[in-house]
């Protein structure tokens, strides 16, 4: 892969520690920072034929497991967990080491964002984990379910009364000590963070494809609520994939 927006090194070819760097949060975080990940065709769909897989391509992947490895914990929607068939995060012995050094937990956990407590106990997200999966919810819930997504192996936290805020979110997760958020969408829950003014991070991927269909844009929400961000940086693979993260210019909050 190759940097593209270094004009001083213009044909900088990146191994693997560099997109590491790349994409490190930032040092010394006193709280949580809320980077979001998604991958879009050309002509701007999420998905093909309702998944996101289908637009994957190999920079993409390395760098979505680059994403996990990361971070502290890895938050999606329920939407997103059904459809993407949602298991717990994979890790290597190497990956586990790394992440000791950098003082995270050797998994990260995926924490599913659900107000309505609809999972399903068979779903791969509990019954194909290293880590017991996290599930976000609200009290509007009843006790019955909640109890069935623990006795399915959930760590199941009540963090709204109803609706879940992207301000809720912030919280839960400074509760729990996390700092190195990573969000995975799906779109609707991307659009609520935006509008509640919660993102400080995009890593967007273009995959060279057009797609057309009826698949979402990356972020959907019943009004505009525009953020400014800066470029950190571009990257192209070899099959014309391109890599970009964003940052906004102040922190969210």
């Amino acid at each position: 892969m190759q940097r593209l927006d270094d004009p001083s090194t213009p044909t900088q070819l990146l191994d693997d520690a560099d997109l590491r760097e790349l994409y490190a949060y930032p040092r010394d975080l006193t709280q949580p920072w809320m980077r979001v990940n998604f991958v879009s065709s050309l002509d701007g769909a999420v998905a093909v034929d309702g998944r996101s897989g289908g637009l994957g391509t190999p920079a993409d992947k390395l760098v979505f497991g680059m994403l996990r490895e990361l971070a502290d914990v890895i938050l999606v929607g329920a939407g997103t967990a059904r459809t993407e068939n949602y298991g717990g995060a994979r890790t290597s012995e190497a990956l586990r080491e790394r992440r000791a050094a950098a003082g995270l937990s050797a998994v990260p956990p995926i924490a599913v964002v659900t107000a309505s407590g609809n999972l399903d106990p068979g779903m791969r997200l509990f019954t194909d984990t290293t880590v017991p999966p996290i599930v976000f919810t609200s009290s509007a819930v009843s006790e019955k379910k909640r109890r069935s997504l623990a006795d399915a192996g959930a760590d199941v936290r009540v963090i709204a009364a109803d609706d879940i805020s992207g301000d809720a979110l912030v919280a839960a997760s400074t509760e729990a000590g996390w700092n190195r958020i990573l969000c995975e969408g799906g779109p609707r829950l991307f659009g609520r963070m935006i509008a509640d003014n919660v993102v400080d991070d995009l890593c967007l991927t273009f995959t060279p494809v057009l797609a057309a269909g009826s698949a979402d844009r990356i972020a959907h929400s019943p009004a505009s609520a525009v953020t400014a961000m800066r470029r950190a940086h571009l990257v192209c693979d070899d099959d014309g994939t391109i890599l970009t993260r964003w940052v906004r210019d102040s922190p969210a909050g």
